[in-house]
């Protein structure tokens, strides 16, 4: 059993696709027989982290898209 911390990259220095797979890995992770429930609450903060991030980002992204269209309709 590996009770090591698990070690991340800050948020802001991912893409979102790296951020969306990370996720994923977590997700699977977390799904399965493998999963340190010592490190639960990391991995848990984590997604939450990374959540937070992507959910930002596509805010984001659909206000500058909407801002871009607006200015093509005038």
């Amino acid at each position: 059993m590996n009770t090591e911390k698990p070690v991340f990259v800050p948020v802001k220095e991912l893409s979102y696709t790296q951020a969306v797979n990370e996720l994923e890995a977590i997700l699977r992770l977390m799904q399965s027989d493998e999963c340190d429930i010592d490190n639960l609450t990391a991995y848990t903060r984590r997604a939450t982290e990374l959540l937070r991030e992507c959910r930002g980002r596509l805010t984001a992204t659909d206000e500058e898209l909407r801002a871009i269209l607006a200015d093509i309709e005038k």
